[in-house]
Order: structure tokens, then sequence, then C-alpha cells
């Protein structure tokens, strides 16, 4: 034992000082993690693209995640020479793992404020429905409905769990692992906002109905805006005008909007029939203060309909679907404003 220390002591590598990093060293490595955290967490709040298609150092671009590295180092010499290329060849902190790791101790730490938002024994509501990502896989998003400490309404985007099926007993056992992973409790459940499937308010058998066997307070409501749209599409089919409309509003608006072709003939037309009006003396010579001026009244016009239209949703409440779309519906044509755009 004693001749192996006196080994260790005589090999300057294994000294403590080179065995340990240096305080310059702990600089660097914390200045170079610094960037890529502030890179990642940049990216996450505006939902943008990690990484791009060819990443290699000779690429012209190569993906949001490093192209914005090399703009931060561009701006601050010190993370110049600390960072990409400048980096040791294991402490660049930058491969995908990494920046997963990062991400998920965001949405940890995320997640772990919207619990204490919700409050230690507090009472919420959840919202379910399904999600596909760019390969098509089945997902459940979860949200949380409470109250908060403030006393106002919060809704909270807490989860989204990948599924092998929709099943009511598939969905309610990802649900429950994370109420577990949050100390969530089930009793607590004030309120299920799901769609009108079969498999998410079946009364014995659905999502709903297997919460409400195991909190009774857990009231089931049916998605306002999904019973919207199914009572949209009901009354469409006895309202004819409106039927039309959007028929040729959706016709319209996808030949056009196909082709940029088309799209500037359909601006180089709408100046054509604005410098005959000019020329016919139909319009001002000030043209551009009527311009702004029917564009403000258009706003107006907009802003009012929308008000009388949260008007008429507000009798939801009280008058049938039927006769309650059908007013909308007309109400909505007979307030509608065509907006040219120049």
């Amino acid at each position: 034992m004693a001749m192996q220390k006196w080994i260790d002591i005589r090999n300057p590598a294994q000294h403590i000082d080179r065995v340990v990093q240096s305080p310059e060293d702990v600089r660097k490595n914390r200045l170079r993690l610094t960037t890529t955290i502030e890179a990642i967490r940049y990216l996450a709040n505006q939902g943008m693209a990690f990484r791009g298609g060819d990443e290699s150092f000779d690429s012209s671009n190569r993906g949001n995640f490093i192209e914005l590295i090399k703009d931060f180092s561009r701006m601050n010499v010190d993370v110049e020479k600390v960072v990409l290329e400048n980096a040791p060849g294991n402490a660049k902190y930058i491969a995908p793992m990494i920046q997963k790791e990062i991400l998920h101790i965001f949405a940890n730490k995320v997640r772990k404020k919207i619990r204490e938002e919700v409050g230690e024994d507090g009472k919420f509501c959840i919202l379910v429905d399904e999600a596909l990502d760019e390969s098509q896989r089945e997902q459940m998003a979860i949200i949380l409905r409470f109250i908060s400490h403030d006393g106002f309404i919060r809704e909270r985007f807490l989860d989204i769990v990948s599924v092998h099926d929709t099943s009511s007993s598939t969905l309610k056992t990802e649900i429950c692992k994370v109420f577990g992973r949050h100390t969530l409790l089930v009793k607590n459940m004030r309120g299920q906002g799901y769609d009108g499937a079969s498999n998410m308010c079946g009364q014995w058998s659905g999502l709903q109905a297997l919460f409400l066997n195991d909190c009774p307070y857990a009231y089931y409501i049916h998605c306002f805006a999904h019973r919207l749209q199914l009572a949209l599409n009901a009354a469409a089919k006895d309202v004819g005008v409106i039927w039309r409309f959007f028929s040729m509003l959706n016709n319209i608006v996808n030949f056009v909007s196909a082709s940029a072709k088309r799209h500037s003939e359909l601006k180089f037309t709408r100046k054509a029939e604005i410098q005959e009006l000019l020329d016919a003396g139909k319009l001002g010579t000030d043209f551009l203060c009527q311009a702004l001026q029917s564009k403000s009244q258009d706003i107006v016009s907009a802003l009012n309909l929308v008000s009388s239209t949260k008007m008429k949703l507000d009798e939801l409440r009280n008058d049938g679907w039927d006769d309650f779309i059908k007013s909308v519906c007309y109400h909505f044509v007979n307030n509608m404003t065509f907006v040219y755009l120049i």
C-alpha cells in the first residue's frame, strides 16, 4: 500500500490539481452550458424546430439550435471562445440527447409550477382530447382547469401521452399515471370535458363513467366547442344560404390561395377596379385617407359583429339548439362585411 502511494505521488497525472478541473475550465463549461440552455429556452418558448436537415460543419444552415448558438457567439467574444468548434470534443453540450435532457428539465419545472397553482388539496377539472404528431402516432393531450389562488379560472396544458389504443380503460390508466406523478387525486376532480365519442362519454363504460365511479363529483360536460360545431353542421342543412355561402367561400379560397399567380391576378383586378372608380369620380381624390377610414370602419364592423354574436351565444343556456343556431346563422349572413385585400 505504501509503495502504491509513493508511485502515485511520483506520477504528476494523478495529482489532485490535474484530476479536478481548474477554475478556468469550470467557468468555460458553465458559460458553454448556459449558452445551450438559453438557446433551448428560446426555441422551446417560440415553439420552433431545433434540428436541421444537415448540421455538418460545411452546411450553410445547420438548424435553428446551432445557428442560434452561432448568433450568440457573434454577439459575445467570451461565448465565441468556448462554443461549437472552440469547445472540447467531449464537452460541446449540443448533442440531441443533451437537448432532450434540458427540455425534460424545463417541462418538469413547468409541471411543478402548475401543480403549485392547483394547490395541495385543490379541486380541478380535466380536459382531454386526441392529438396526432407528425408520425401519425396517437396521443392524448391533458389540460387542467382550476381556480388559482387569486380567484381566476386557469387552464394549463399539463402533459401529452402516447397511447397504443383509445379505449376508455387505457385512457383512464394513462391519465391516472399522470395524476400519480404529480400527486393529483382523483377524488379532487370536479369536472370532465371530452368530445362526444362513445369511448369518452359512454354512460356505462365511457371514460367519464369510469371516473364517476371513483369520484361522484367529477361531472361530465360535452365540450361546448364540439357541440357548437355539430349544431352548426346540422343547422346548415336547413339553412340553404349558409351552406351555399361557406361552400362557395371554401372553393374560392382554395382556388385563389393554391396559386401565387391567381393571388396576384386578384390584387391586380382589384387595383384596376379602384382606378376605374377614381376615373369615374365615384371615389374621392384623397383615396388613401378614404381607404384608411374604410379599413377602420371594417375593423369596427367586425368587432361589433363579434360582440353581438357573443351576446347571442350567451342565449345558449336558455334557448333550444335548433332555433338558436339558425338565428345565429342568419345574424352572421345579414351582418357579413366583405373586405377586399388591396
